[in-house]
């Protein structure tokens, strides 16, 4: 099966930095950006590379101003493995003889943004990949693939068994390189319980004390270990909605995992499809729904940013969309075909709060359905909708 079009595109005549977890695709992105014969690569994820390129930085620069002028993308795999590198590249774009571009891709970001890495000064732009989404694999969509297997492009495009085995496999490559060979953490194994844990509650309100309990961590350690699971993109903070900045930071926040596959590996629950109509169904769902968001937001660069809401008396939305222009949509994620209008009062809590706020539930329904304010949209629908909208 050829690679399937990204809704990502590259810069042809700029530097960037392209991060995003292992196997979303970046080396076949970038492979495909560009014409063969002009790019020279250096992969860091081998160990003869890294050895030679570690032990003297300065080879890097010495072997780019030897290559032949047709060369004109430079591609650095796993950057964050030596950021000592980005100084030799930041040297290079300053006293270029021949105009080339250099293509910066990792799979973390916290070596970068921790280690005083030169980030080349506002010269490289920014680019982000992520699993899959919906549009992406447009006729090869299949939700309750999704669901279980989540949308890692090797993953997903493979049969049931090796998915089942790769997405094991990712796992315990990610705790023995992205952590265990990067030193980032002393205690492996505690990290690994930490792991599971974090997966279980993906999706709920982060409470680190209990958490600890749990693991046998100190909270402390916990509140780290969360911190290494967004710097190496393997899931994000979704805040609480609140107008005072201030307020919003002191409430739990919620943890999400970037994949449902990677987070069923974590729980086991990669044997069979999930049945729908049952609880976990509608946490997978949920998962699907706000990752989307999050890829189509930073694809599209729509700028909008997210929180999600709960009430003091309990009452709770999902997702609340801000948009640049102050417009606000509160979205409620149902996975059922036919939602009933008592599981949408969490909507209607926060319309008193903002009564200008659009009100939304997205589920598995076949067609458009009002109820009241609130709006029940088929998802594929409102997102094919949405992305028009926004885009005009």
């Amino acid at each position: 099966m050829p690679p399937k079009k990204r809704l990502i595109s590259l810069p042809e005549k700029a530097h960037f930095f392209l991060l995003g977890p292992r196997q979303v695709g970046k080396s076949t992105l970038i492979k495909t950006s560009f014409k063969p014969e002009t790019v020279c690569y250096f992969n860091l994820l081998i160990d003869k590379e890294y050895t030679r390129l570690a032990a003297n930085p300065s080879i890097f620069s010495a072997e780019v101003e030897a290559l032949a002028p047709s060369v004109t993308h430079i591609v650095v795999d796993e950057i964050q493995r030596i950021p000592s590198l980005l100084n030799e590249v930041h040297n290079l774009i300053e006293n270029a003889k021949t105009p080339r571009f250099f293509c910066l891709s990792g799979s973390s970001a916290r070596k970068l943004k921790r280690g005083q890495a030169n980030l080349l000064g506002g010269r490289a732009w920014n680019r982000h990949l992520y699993p899959f989404t919906h549009l992406e694999l447009a006729e090869d969509f299949n939700l309750a693939r999704a669901l279980r297997f989540g949308a890692l492009p090797a993953v997903y495009l493979g049969d049931d068994e090796n998915a089942i085995e790769m997405l094991e496999a990712y796992v315990d490559t990610y705790l023995t390189e992205e952590i265990k060979a990067e030193a980032i953490v002393r205690n492996i194994g505690a990290f690994a319980r930490f792991f599971k844990l974090a997966a279980s509650e993906s999706g709920n309100l982060i409470n680190s004390s209990n958490i600890a309990r749990e693991a046998a961590i100190s909270s402390k350690t916990i509140k780290e270990y969360f911190q290494i699971l967004e710097d190496t993109l393997i899931g994000y903070f979704l805040l609480p909605y609140d107008k005072s900045d201030r307020k919003r930071l002191v409430k739990h926040p919620k943890f999400y995992l970037f994949d449902n596959g990677v987070r069923n590996a974590l729980l086991n629950r990669l044997k069979s499809d999930v049945e729908p109509n049952t609880y976990e169904y509608g946490v997978v769902f949920e998962h699907f729904i706000i990752n989307e968001f999050i890829r189509l937001n930073h694809y599209l660069k729509l700028k909008l940013e997210f929180s999600f809401y709960r009430s003091n008396a309990g009452a709770e939305v999902d997702l609340i969309v801000h948009h640049p222009c102050g417009r606000v949509q509160a979205i409620e994620i149902k996975s059922t075909e036919n939602p009933r209008p008592s599981e949408l009062m969490g909507l209607k809590s926060f319309a008193e709060l903002e009564p200008e706020a659009e009100l939304i539930c997205l589920s598995r329904c076949h067609r458009r359905q009002n109820y009241g304010a609130v709006t029940v949209y088929p998802w594929q629908e409102f997102f094919a909708q949405w992305i028009a909208a926004l885009r005009s």
